[in-house]
Parts: C-alpha cells; structure tokens; sequence
C-alpha cells in the first residue's frame, strides 16, 4: 500500500516535468537545412547551396533571414575561402538596408580577418586566440535585450552590453566578395528566448 502512495506523486512530478515545458533543445531550430535556401532572401549578391553549405558566390549582399528575430541564441560554422584576406559577416536586429548601401549599419558580429567575431559599438566586443586557422569555426552569439556575448568554438569570447536596437529584426549572412569575402557557412541554428 504504501509503495501506490509514493508512485502517483512520483509519476505526476515526472509527467509534469516533460510536459507542458519546451526544453531548450526543443525550441532550438534550424534556419537552414543545406539542401536550398528556403526561408532566405538573397540580396544584391548571388547565393547557392553547395554540398550542404551555404555560399555567397559573387557580390556585396546578404543573405537574409524571412523572419525578424528579437532576443536569440545564434549558432553557426562558418570558415573562409580567402587565402590572404577575406570580409564577411552576420547581420542582426536591422529592419531595413538603407537605400544605396549593400547592407545594414549595424549590428554585425564580424568575420573580417583579425577582427573574427568583433560588433562594433559595443564595448569589450573583441576576443583573439580562439579561431581555428583555415578550418572551421563555430560561433554562438547571444542577443537579449542590450546584453550580447559570443562564445567561439565552445568557449567565452566576451560579453557585452550596451545594443540600442532592441526591437527585432532580420538576421543575415552577408559577404564582401569583391574584397575576398567568400566563406562557406552551415548548421545554422536558432534559439528565441
């Protein structure tokens, strides 16, 4: 008698515990799926998807999100094709690309050689010593409220604060082509918070 008393409350506790509450696995999603480019705009430049990654071919443009995106966790590789040099970035939080510009102003966390990572404006926004040469890298950027931090292949790069767009906004990948920006990205994926 006394091991029925214990088992329903148990049960109840466990059944409570997986229902009703997203882990936050459950509400991680990914924003590409390296077979097309559904659910992105391509603008001013020319996109593919190639052997599973995506790829800026030619152009000052980005490749933009469909959905605007307000406070997230942002994980993707990422590695560059440029021997010498190469400029590239990922774009958040903007609604519009002004008229006569390629991209946005701001936010981007960069992807400039020797500047991997950096967002200009925000204090502190700068790390060395964590990217892999010439191979892949994985980032995850962290945007809630004015508070944004990145880790770079699994460890803390910097935190910051200070982000003045709180509203959201598109996020996008965008390449500067002509200046040796090509770069391969994939496992692009997405935590709303």
């Amino acid at each position: 008698m006394m091991k029925k008393a214990f088992a329903f409350p148990l049960a109840l506790a466990a059944s409570l515990l997986t229902s009703g509450f997203a882990s936050a696995q459950e509400k991680r999603v990914s924003l590409f799926n390296g077979k097309d480019l559904k659910g992105w705009s391509i603008l001013k430049c020319e996109a593919e998807v190639k052997d599973g990654k995506m790829f800026i071919k030619s152009g000052n443009g980005l490749v933009q999100t469909a959905k605007k995106y307000q406070n997230f966790v942002l994980e993707y590789e990422w590695k560059a094709l440029g021997e010498d040099k190469w400029d590239s970035g990922v774009y958040f939080r903007y609604t519009s690309v002004p008229k006569g510009r390629p991209w946005p102003k701001r936010y981007q966390a960069n992807l400039l050689k020797g500047k991997e990572g950096d967002v200009g404006g925000i204090e502190g926004a700068s790390s060395k010593g964590l990217l892999k040469d010439r191979e892949w890298n994985q980032f995850k950027l962290t945007v809630n409220g004015s508070k944004i931090s990145l880790q770079i292949n699994g460890k803390d790069a910097w935190k910051g604060d200070g982000l003045e767009d709180l509203e959201a906004g598109f996020i996008a990948v965008q390449a500067e082509v002509p200046g040796g920006g090509q770069h391969y990205f994939r496992n692009i994926f997405i935590t709303e918070l």
